[in-house]
């Protein structure tokens, strides 16, 4: 019901907000809520705004949008600014509690024997990343195979070309990852990774105004997805321990591993 009042007020009211019409705020038949807010703000909607548009709005209405948009704002997201935090609740997508710890447990399984060889680097190829290790593994037992799968199921639409290969980055506990957008040869518009072992903070700034910025919270276990203008547009990092904060609360970092999976890059013409 709530939705539906929702969508009949935003029909009404979408030409106040801006000259595009409300086609440009279609909504899905899933996921609508960040969907819904990511346009809401976007376009700076006020209360007061659309009082004074049609004074026969009333009181109780608003209070319905504004317990809605409430509960719509993203609790893993905090943005320095309306636009950067539209954008970021519509193209950095955390799934809290995406791995069971049983699955978590059968993902270390796998990657820790050969992880284990590896010693820790101080110096990336590109000087993105501080204390890690890495791996592209191929060949996954049947019960990993599953999860992967619910994560292709979950980033890539139907018929994207997916990199076979899946990313397994392990970072130190004093490790962390440099501002830097990933390279546009190497990966096509979205990322998605498992949180392993630890939570962490990750903050995404406009590449070109990087005083606008979000923190993103990924706790253990979660899945995060990265596409479109949260891929291209924005620096990503990993704060590292001394900076792990996040709402003004520490987030305590540890080793942590992530397993990613990414789409084919672009063929450039």
């Amino acid at each position: 019901m709530a939705f539906s009042r929702c969508r009949m007020f935003l029909q009404k009211y979408c030409s106040v907000l801006s000259p595009t019409s409300f086609r440009e705020i279609a909504f899905p038949k899933c996921h609508w809520r960040p969907y819904c807010l990511a346009k809401l703000v976007s376009h700076h909607a006020s209360y007061s705004h659309f009082q004074s548009t049609d004074r026969s709005f009333s009181t109780s209405s608003l209070l319905m949008l504004s317990t809605v948009t409430k509960e719509l704002r993203k609790p893993y997201l905090m943005a320095t600014d309306p636009e950067t935090e539209a954008i970021l609740a519509e193209d950095m997508l955390v799934f809290p509690d995406f791995l069971s710890e049983e699955e978590e447990q059968s993902l270390l399984n796998e990657v820790e024997p050969y992880m284990k060889r590896l010693r820790y680097e101080f110096d990336h190829w590109d000087n993105a990343i501080h204390g890690y290790r890495e791996t592209e593994k191929l060949q996954w037992n049947v019960s990993n195979q599953k999860i992967l799968q619910r994560v292709r199921h979950l980033a890539f639409p139907p018929g994207i070309p997916q990199i076979a290969y899946v990313h397994v980055l392990d970072i130190s506990k004093e490790g962390y990852i440099k501002p830097h957008v990933d390279a546009i040869r190497f990966c096509g518009n979205t990322i998605a990774g498992m949180c392993l072992l630890s939570s962490c903070v990750m903050r995404l700034a406009l590449e070109a105004d990087n005083s606008r910025h979000g923190d993103v919270l990924l706790k253990r276990r979660s899945l995060y997805i990265m596409r479109h203008k949260a891929r291209y547009n924005y620096t990503h990092e990993v704060l590292s321990q001394e900076r792990s904060v996040f709402k003004g609360e520490v987030i305590p970092r540890d080793r942590r591993i992530s397993v990613i999976c990414r789409n084919e890059p672009e063929k450039l013409d």
